[in-house]
């Protein structure tokens, strides 16, 4: 099998699968390369309101193809980071489902995605340390923002590979989960998020990310939209509300 990233949209959900198992999910070249790509049609696609990025098999991703690294330049980590930065900047919910090891370069991928679920037993790293390169500032930006400055100097110093435990405890996982219940609960999850309004998720996660002068678009969307008109008024007649931003 061809390393490669597969796409698939079922109940307004698409599901971005790492696809090379014979390395563990490692990312290539083209995998990087390919990512921005296969997002911005996604985000424009009002047949999907949410994303899951998860790995093919019993790995999420082991990190960056290394034998690509012998080569001379940084074209392997400016790949990286421009897919990183894609992913972060989906404009819909985006979730990790993240099992077996997820290091390095797949770590960048799943910090860059709103929430991470994990499988009890995953090992998590952040391994620059241990092959003298330099992380992105924008991964290790994004890595502090979530964990806390300590943790994150934590991982990049040591390079050591931490438990789902330890990883939900510091705030690198929102939700971990027995082996075998990942996909149930993601499934579910998911379903509650297509349900809820596009329209704040949007405003949220831009405001969460910081952006901080986007209250006027998002007044005037809400406006636009009737969202809020019809959020309140299934609310009042106990019914479930049918959204429309975003369709």
């Amino acid at each position: 099998m061809e390393p490669q990233l597969t796409v698939t949209v079922a109940d307004e959900v698409a599901t971005v699968v790492i696809a090379n198992p014979a390395k563990r999910n490692t990312m290539t070249a083209g995998m990087w390369r390919a990512l921005p790509e296969l997002l911005a049609p996604l985000a424009a696609d009002p047949a999907v309101r949410a994303l899951v990025l998860t790995g093919e098999g019993e790995t999420f991703c082991a990190g960056a193809d290394i034998s690509a690294l012998r080569e001379p330049g940084d074209e392997q980590q400016a790949l990286a980071v421009r897919a990183e930065e894609a992913l972060a900047a989906f404009p819909k919910p985006t979730l990790a489902a993240v099992r077996g090891f997820c290091v390095g370069g797949g770590s960048q991928l799943a910090t860059a995605c709103d929430l991470r679920f994990a499988e009890e037993g995953t090992r998590f790293g952040v391994t620059p340390a241990k092959l003298g390169i330099v992380y992105p500032s924008s991964s290790t930006r994004r890595l502090a923002a979530l964990v806390g400055p300590s943790a994150a100097k934590h991982l990049l110093f040591s390079g050591e590979f931490i438990d789902t435990e330890r990883a939900l405890r510091i705030g690198l996982v929102d939700e971990a989960h027995p082996v075998g219940a990942l996909d149930k609960r993601v499934a579910e999850f998911t379903r509650t998020l297509v349900s809820r309004s596009l329209l704040t998720q949007a405003a949220a996660k831009e405001f969460a990310d910081g952006r901080t002068d986007r209250d006027a678009h998002w007044t005037e969307q809400a406006r636009g939209t009737g969202d809020t008109a019809e959020g309140v008024a299934a609310f009042l007649e106990r019914r479930a509300p049918r959204f429309t931003y975003g369709l």
